[in-house]
């Protein structure tokens, strides 16, 4: 059995944030500056300005990415392992 990631075990939780751009909220985790979880649910998506309508398998926004990394950067979103490599 492989090591388990300390980093999904540690107990932090998923915070709510919204987008910037279209006010998508959604639910993330940022274990490093390379590890990003992001929920989703209907409403975020129905409202993301980059989701084509009624297209499944949607995979991302760079909208809700850049507001991400802004609420990373800004401290309002803790960076779980923060190498500070970003």
């Amino acid at each position: 059995m492989p090591p388990t990631d300390p980093r999904l075990t540690d107990g932090t939780p998923m915070r709510p944030l919204s987008c910037t751009t279209c006010g998508a909220g959604v639910l993330v985790r940022k274990s490093s500056w390379h590890q990003t979880s992001v929920q989703w649910d209907g409403e975020a998506l129905r409202r993301c300005a980059e989701r084509p309508a009624g297209r499944s398998g949607f995979q991302a926004c760079g909208a809700l990415t850049a507001s991400i990394r802004e609420a990373a950067l800004s401290g309002t979103l803790p960076v779980i392992d923060d190498d500070r490599e970003h």
